[in-house]
């Protein structure tokens, strides 16, 4: 075996934190009880104490920059730690894991490799770390300038969609017609529908400058 095969050979450390990795951003476990509370992002990520009455640092109706800068300072520590876990799973073989794990899903959905895995199953809670992510990957050359843009189409549309579905929109879901699970299932659809549309435009594009070249 050489040096090539060993580096990309995934080992059952790579498997068990990717499953973990992915566990915590799920939100599974986000009520859980007892232990089952730590195995949950949001919950590792905590909250901000209050002042009084219910209010944090950021206070209540706050307007412009003064109020968008409290905003991102509230982002600094979720960040943060999740750039943590992401590089220690990644030390352990994780990304290659995902690689292998999510490559047959993500190439037939949205055209972008299983690298991409964890972001995506990241951005179902948080638009934040996906975001981040998909910002790494690029960067780190694991996905094309296309690839970003049909994942970014995904993320973008619907962001966040199970816990902004279950947190934003909690005062119309007695009155909808369908249950929250047919809810979001139609949501994913049609953030797939939309990603897959700027995949096609873009696949037209690069058609067109290979006949012109």
């Amino acid at each position: 075996m050489d040096t090539t095969d060993r580096e990309n050979k995934v080992t059952w450390k790579g498997y068990v934190s990717l499953f973990i990795l992915i566990i915590l951003f799920s939100g599974i476990f986000q009520n859980g009880q007892g232990f089952l509370k730590a195995l949950d992002f949001a919950n590792l990520t905590g909250s901000f104490g209050t002042i009084s009455d219910g209010i944090n640092f950021m206070g209540k109706g706050g307007t412009g920059a003064k109020d968008g800068f409290l905003f991102a300072l509230t982002l600094i520590p979720t960040v943060c730690f999740a750039v943590g876990l992401i590089d220690v799973v990644e030390s352990m073989g994780g990304m290659q894991a995902a690689s292998k794990i999510f490559n047959p899903l993500l190439k037939p959905l949205l055209g972008i490799p299983g690298v991409a895995g964890i972001a995506f199953v990241s951005s179902f809670t948080s638009s934040d770390v996906a975001s981040i992510m998909t910002k790494g990957l690029y960067e780190s050359g694991e996905i094309t300038d296309d690839e970003r843009t049909i994942f970014v189409a995904y993320q973008y549309a619907g962001s966040a969609v199970i816990l902004n579905t279950i947190n934003t929109q909690a005062p119309l879901l007695p009155i909808a017609l369908l249950a929250i699970g047919p809810i979001i299932l139609i949501e994913i659809f049609c953030k797939m529908l939309g990603a897959n549309l700027v995949r096609l435009i873009i696949k037209m594009k690069n058609k067109k400058k290979k006949e012109v070249a």
